[in-house]
């Protein structure tokens, strides 16, 4: 399914959204090029999921995985892009959190270790505010 994003207020819509299918052994999936939205998409689902539309959501560039403690569960907000690969995940501890709900950025570095149970959102730029969301859902956990 493709989803044109035409402002930052699309972003967080389609994040709520994305947080409502989230349930504990369930992924996000974030995909797209640096810049392409990635983090504001976590952000919105992260204040859905947290029902505080101020949480403070850090990029977790650096530190490489945020935890929040929601009314529905612990999220764990991953950010592989300075990760070489499914080895260097081994010190993230991930396959610990994979009975919680997790939000992945740069899901192409988990290689053969990607949650089964996850929904993949490819961002492309398509302007200076605007992005295209492909979303794509695993069999048997449709999207909407």
């Amino acid at each position: 399914m493709l989803r044109p994003l035409e402002t930052l207020a699309a972003t967080e819509a389609l994040g709520a959204e994305l947080a409502a299918w989230l349930a504990p052994s369930r992924a996000l999936l974030l995909a797209g090029p640096l810049g392409a939205g990635k983090t504001a998409l976590a952000r919105a689902a992260l204040r859905s999921l947290s029902a505080d539309p101020s949480l403070d959501v850090p990029s977790p560039s650096y530190t490489l995985v945020q935890s929040y403690d929601t009314a529905r569960g612990p999220v764990h907000h991953f950010d592989l892009w300075r990760i070489e690969g499914p080895s260097g995940l081994a010190e993230l501890g991930l396959e610990a959190w994979r009975a919680d709900m997790l939000i992945i950025e740069w899901p192409d570095r988990l290689g053969p270790l990607a949650p089964a149970l996850a929904l993949t959102v490819t961002l492309t730029v398509n302007g200076p505010e605007s992005r295209i969301a492909e979303i794509v859902a695993p069999p048997g956990a449709p999207f909407l």
